[in-house]
């Protein structure tokens, strides 16, 4: 007889439901969200097929600590399970949650997505981290100019020293906004020196960058975000996974083809978004890519044609990192 679990996940406990393969339930009960309590709460019971939960703050964890305790984890997109789970129960409980989950296990109605390493998580947030950084920045520009204006000095784009000098003698509330904004340019410059380094260490990185326009924080970003190229299985599917392609949505007499998805990860689509901006406005050299783009522009608006490069570069640099190939300029 096959068994097969679900699992419920919040950041204190996790609720977890045993079934067998005609749906008969076995064992269900909570346990600290740990991966050695979630696990010995399934040895107690008898030996499951799968053990499904879904993607959350905790998925990498519990995902990489189930599978090195030898759990046969499987983890699936969250919003897939919210779908099915509303019509499995008419309650919405951790409970059920965790029982809807094992059904899923049991039926083979689901649909598995790749859990990125911890590594990979350790440079996303670094990324998150530092753009969160240069959005506070920005916000206590905008602060010292809403200040500064109510005085008659105009402020110009960049906060230069000689502007600072002028602003510190106008109001005394302006040294303390400046404090704070010379700690938050020492935490990026700090942030960007380790992804430098990241990226001087890193062959996959240095390869990325042969790429006109890619800089250290679009490679290293690509890269933590691809994770294992291997898992996609052409270099055209990095495109949807990255919301890089328009959506579509058919039925019957209706078929609708509207703007991109947006799936995926925002800061990855971003920078690639910003690289294609560069290749196309910076790069001066004689370039086969930058030339396509460009034929496209004489046919559509350019922001469709960066979108078009940026799908374009996402194509390439998963090619370079599945090849280990650096990039062709002809």
């Amino acid at each position: 007889m096959e068994y097969f679990a679900g699992l419920d996940v919040s950041m204190e406990e996790t609720h977890i439901c045993i079934l067998d393969r005609e749906g008969a339930l076995i064992r269900e009960g909570k346990a600290p969200s740990t991966p050695k309590t979630i696990a010995r709460f399934l040895a107690a019971g008898p030996a499951c097929t799968k053990v499904v939960f879904e993607t959350g703050r905790m998925a990498p964890m519990l995902h990489h600590g189930l599978t090195e305790l030898g759990v046969p984890v499987v983890c699936i997109e969250s919003r897939q399970a919210y779908q099915a789970l509303k019509s499995l129960a008419g309650r919405k409980t951790d409970r059920n949650d965790a029982r809807g989950l094992a059904h899923l296990a049991r039926t083979g109605f689901y649909k598995p997505t790749h859990v990125k390493s911890l590594s990979a998580h350790a440079i996303r947030s670094l990324i998150a981290a530092r753009k969160k950084l240069v959005g506070q920045r920005v916000t206590i520009d905008n602060q010292i100019r809403g200040l500064i204006v109510v005085f008659g000095v105009r402020l110009p784009r960049a906060l230069s020293p000689a502007f600072k000098d002028t602003a510190l003698k106008v109001s005394d509330g302006v040294p303390g906004l400046f404090a704070a904004r010379e700690a938050i340019l020492a935490a990026v410059t700090a942030i960007d020196s380790d992804i430098k380094a990241m990226t001087r260490k890193s062959e996959v990185c240095t390869r990325l960058m042969t790429v006109p326009g890619v800089r250290p924080i679009t490679a290293l970003a690509f890269a933590a975000a691809i994770d294992d190229p291997a898992r996609f299985k052409r270099s055209r599917d990095v495109g949807p996974y990255l919301g890089l392609v328009p959506k579509r949505h058919q039925s019957g007499e209706v078929d609708y083809t509207g703007s991109i998805s947006k799936c995926g990860d925002v800061r990855v689509r971003t920078l690639l978004y910003e690289a294609a901006n560069v290749m196309l406005t910076r790069y001066a050299a004689p370039l086969k890519l930058k030339s396509w783009a460009r034929a496209i522009g004489q046919r559509s608006t350019m922001r469709k044609v960066r979108v078009a490069l940026a799908r374009r570069l996402a194509i390439i640099l998963h090619a370079m990192m599945r090849d280990q190939t650096d990039f062709r300029a002809t």
